[in-house]
């Protein structure tokens, strides 16, 4: 049984997760959905958008441009004004946690000819922006912030850019969506080449929306001064939701689970390859294609997992899935390495050290690098402190998902702390797995 509280899961243990689940809405494609229908000419129609904190933020910061945008329910209808359409904002754009929102909104607004000042949480402000200012700056944006604009808030005073072809130090799908959208308003083409590939669902909706995109290998290019034409989005199911459930009926011994309509765009299913290097049983039914993105009902049974090297180049592929990773790997029989995945020390915790302090919490043997962790697993049924386990989750949703998976395939009750941030991209996540998990 688990219960909740404002800011804490009670978690006991499970025997097996099974029957069928759906997914909220993919967070990645719905704060797209939102940023390109906001800038078309015409009314998007938005199914299935994720009415998580984060996406909530962008939906209100574009309101706070001058964007009509209504939410009647099933479906999601913006007012488009074009790019020249949107206005400078009256007051600071509070973006709570998310970082998708206040980078991409960078690039968008590094485009516009006014000043916006872009903000968050605690959180949010101490994430790295040099590396999204960095090549704006380049392109011809004037922007500032904290630690010579590497930290917000960000001062973002657009307009009069030029086109580049940036070469990024790496793979992350928010710098390159963030060149991509000032790409639209700059002279000339802009590109981006990154050192391996990073999630493409921004490419993929722009092409949708009508824009002139290339992709050459590891280079991505868009044309300037595009207009985009409205048009109507059906969100998949989130991956990095669907992870966490994944996981579980991977762990839990007779589980058999299947989550409908999921998003498994390539780019994204890293954690599916690795599971089943380790011996899951993964398997994607009724494929079809829906605005350029893969979708299938994805069935997990359980199975005994072992240990595995994670290659350095699929890390862009699973970086979201990390932590749930992790409890994979603590479940099964000997060592799992994850190397090339520095990255994780700047998300909205520093995973790596927050995921190694879990695994101790159940028992698990865990030596985290600066690029990653190697974790002893125990061959089955997580283990720690019989008298239960008081775990924090340092803010960070995934690692309380996480968490909340691990205690499941514990031998008693696990308190899990701060889970006020789950609501940033999974609000419904305990009550799906009460209904899926058997006692």
């Amino acid at each position: 049984m688990t219960t909740a509280g404002p800011t804490r899961f009670v978690l006991s243990p499970a025997r097996r997760l099974e029957g069928e689940i759906v997914v909220p809405g993919d967070k990645s494609i719905s704060h797209r959905a939102v940023i390109l229908g906001a800038i078309a000419h015409g009314t998007t129609e938005i199914r299935g958008l994720l009415r998580g904190d984060d996406v909530l933020r962008t939906l209100a910061a574009f309101r706070r441009l001058g964007v009509s945008i209504r939410d009647e329910g099933d479906v999601v209808r913006i007012d488009g004004r074009g790019l020249a359409g949107l206005r400078e904002p009256d007051d600071v754009i509070d973006l709570g946690n998310s970082g998708t929102s206040i980078r991409l909104l960078a690039g968008l607004l590094a485009g516009r000819p006014f000043l916006s000042i872009l903000t968050g949480d605690e959180s949010l402000r101490g994430r790295p922006m040099g590396r999204i200012a960095d090549p704006l700056k380049k392109m011809g944006a004037r922007i500032d912030g904290r630690d010579g604009g590497n930290l917000a808030p960000l001062a973002v005073r657009g307009g009069g850019l030029s086109g580049i072809s940036y070469v990024s130090p790496v793979a992350s799908a928010q710098v390159k969506s963030a060149v991509l959208l000032a790409g639209l308003s700059a002279e000339g083409e802009t590109s981006v080449t990154e050192p391996g590939l990073s999630r493409d669902h921004t490419e993929k909706m722009l092409t949708a929306f009508g824009a002139s995109v290339r992709r050459e290998g590891l280079k991505v290019s868009v044309g300037g001064f595009d207009r985009l034409a409205a048009c109507s989005v059906d969100v998949p199911g989130d991956f990095s939701s669907a992870a966490f459930f994944i996981v579980g009926a991977t762990i839990l011994p007779g589980s058999d689970l299947t989550i409908r309509r999921v998003g498994v765009n390539p780019t994204r299913t890293g954690l599916i390859d690795v599971l089943r290097n380790m011996g899951g049983r993964i398997e994607l039914e009724n494929m079809k294609e829906t605005g350029g993105e893969a979708v299938a009902d994805i069935r997990v049974r359980s199975a005994p997992l072992t240990g595995v090297t994670v290659a350095p180049e699929i890390v862009p592929r699973m970086i979201d899935e990390f932590p749930v990773l992790c409890i994979a790997a603590a479940a099964a029989e000997g060592e799992t390495a994850v190397t090339g995945a520095s990255e994780l020390r700047v998300k909205e915790s520093d995973r790596i050290a927050a995921m190694a302090h879990v695994l101790g919490q159940f028992g698990v043997q865990a030596e985290d690098a600066p690029d990653g962790i190697r974790i002893h697993g125990l061959g089955g049924s997580l283990g720690g402190d019989a008298s239960g386990r008081r775990i924090h989750s340092h803010g960070d949703h995934r690692v309380a998902m996480s968490a909340a998976i691990a205690a499941l395939a514990a031998p008693s009750e696990t308190l899990v702390e701060d889970t006020a941030c789950v609501a940033t991209s999974f609000p419904g996540f305990l009550g799906l797995l009460e209904s899926s998990a058997r006692p």
